[in-house]
């Protein structure tokens, strides 16, 4: 089965630091997808999915790099996470999230992220929703770069 998939790259050294990634992120996962309401009439609304990484100068925006081998899939109790076969997108099913935290724990990376206010798994699913991922839309310095990968 031929699978098609994209995967989203940090350009650190023309990352500045502004946070627009994380804005845009919780707009394209508000109810409204409009920026003033996502932000000021929203009651619950989402966490980023990904959040920018600073070490002096350096910065970069750090998100879930859809592993060929998620170790957070295999550690999830319930099977809440899932690795599509198609798109290779690996995602939480919050109906099934039970908030145990076993994933966060599991990633290498530190891309997933435990949101206490929905007591769910929160992390990057590529915006599988919109052409392109909103990090990479709304980057104002191109310093995340979206790859489309065919693999046989």
């Amino acid at each position: 089965m031929k699978m098609i998939t994209r995967k989203v790259y940090p350009k650190p050294e023309v990352c500045m630091a502004c946070r627009l990634c994380e804005v845009y992120c919780v707009v394209a996962h508000s109810k409204s997808q409009d920026i003033l309401k996502a932000f000021k009439r929203e009651k619950s609304r989402p966490m980023p999915r990904l959040h920018v990484e600073e070490k002096g100068p350096m910065s970069f925006a750090l998100g879930c790099r859809h592993c060929d081998e998620p170790l957070c899939v295999y550690s999830c109790l319930t099977g809440a996470i899932t690795r599509d076969p198609v798109t290779g997108i690996v995602a939480v099913d919050t109906d099934k999230c039970v908030g145990c935290w076993t994933c966060v724990i599991a990633c290498p990376y530190g891309a997933i992220s435990p949101d206490m206010n929905r007591k769910k798994a929160s992390k990057c699913d590529l915006c599988f929703h919109l052409e392109t991922p909103a990090c990479v839309a709304n980057c104002p310095n191109e310093a995340l770069v979206c790859v489309a990968i065919n693999e046989n």
